[in-house]
């Protein structure tokens, strides 16, 4: 569900990007006031695995699509909202920048879309709700998969909205969206069942790792330890092998897209600062095979097209991956140690005495 420029103009792309920036700013803030710096570490690791995850393509039987982890909500469940919002703003700027996979001038819709849907609204309101103080191991998987399904759909409809006011195409906006609707159902369904199998992995493991965990009130300031090693064991196996088998189906955006789109529908934008941000990515997206795609959307990073041979056995896709899940890594834990220095910088200021 990356959006690529071709979609977007430049009116909606900015009022999204401010939307995004207020977003990204509040989530700092908060997690700045938050004391527990366990989440620092995990922060970097489930932004590798979360990265690792969209890059694996799975078929949606009977459709002729495929979709993706999305990852914002498993993120909001193990990380609180603002943590989980600013990890996702660090995997689709990584996917952007180095991969081509959604447009730069895009970003802030696809940083919304996937980020604060799921964070701020599926979590608080429908995940919390529904599995409730002491959740069960099943109350909490039917918790993963509501939430899930309805933070992918508040998502494809923002998609569908964004694109209907770029007024940049000619898709019909009734077709577009009950294309767009049911695919993204199936989807977000898949999306929680794995959501919610790796909660009951961590709770299972680590029950301090777990804020809804009744046990996480006697938490210890151990260690990712084990835990950690094996969310980063599995993010280095999906991005390094695992993506190799990736479906080759157009993803949910660009099968509704092909299935809603008239002769002429959608085309490469000529404006000046499409063209800007279409050079700008081409230099940047280094660990990509090729400059960003003129369609209207672009596939997950590695996974093959329809031309590529199935499975695409490459090492250039397998180096990419680790390299993409490690940059993420990386840009996660910066921005955690970043905003602890700041809580730390602040609270040690001396207190001024009155004049």
């Amino acid at each position: 569900m990356h959006m690529s420029d071709a979609l977007v103009s430049p009116a909606v792309a900015a009022s999204m990007w401010v939307a995004t920036s207020g977003a990204t700013v509040l989530s700092a803030r908060s997690l700045r006031r938050q004391p527990d710096d366990r989440r620092v570490p995990l922060m970097g690791v489930l932004g590798a695995f979360v990265f690792a995850a969209q890059m694996v393509n799975f078929t949606i039987p009977g459709t002729g699509s495929s979709g993706h982890l999305g990852g914002g909500l498993l993120l909001a469940i193990l990380l609180g909202p603002p943590a989980a919002f600013l990890v996702m703003v660090s995997v689709l700027t990584v996917q952007a920048l180095f991969f081509a996979d959604g447009g730069l001038l895009a970003l802030g819709c696809n940083i919304f879309n996937l980020g604060f849907f799921p964070s701020f609204v599926a979590f608080p309101l429908v995940f919390l709700p529904a599995a409730g103080r002491r959740p069960t191991r099943a109350r909490l998987a039917v918790a993963t998969v509501l939430a899930s399904a309805v933070g992918l759909q508040l998502g494809a409809f923002a998609v569908v909205l964004e694109t209907r006011l770029s007024g940049l195409s000619s898709l019909p906006f009734g077709s577009f969206l009950l294309l767009m609707q049911p695919i993204h159902l199936a989807i977000g369904v898949v999306e929680g069942l794995v959501t919610a199998a790796a909660v009951l992995f961590v709770r299972d493991a680590r029950p301090d790792l777990v804020p809804l965990d009744p046990r996480a009130a006697s938490a210890s300031s151990r260690p990712l330890g084990r835990v950690g090693g094996a969310v980063l064991l599995a993010a280095a196996l999906l991005a390094g092998v695992v993506s190799r088998f990736a479906s080759s189906k157009p993803d949910g955006l660009e099968w509704s897209i092909d299935h809603a789109q008239q002769p002429g529908g959608v085309h490469a934008p000529e404006g000046a600062l499409h063209a800007l941000f279409a050079r700008i990515q081409s230099h940047t997206g280094i660990l990509t095979d090729g400059p960003e795609k003129s369609a209207p959307a672009t596939t997950a990073m590695g996974t093959a097209t329809a031309s590529e041979p199935w499975p695409a056995v490459s090492p250039r896709t397998s180096l990419a991956g680790l390299a993409g899940a490690g940059l993420t890594l990386v840009l996660a834990v910066l921005i955690g140690f970043g905003l602890r220095a700041l809580r730390r910088g602040v609270g040690s200021e001396p207190a001024r005495s009155p004049e």
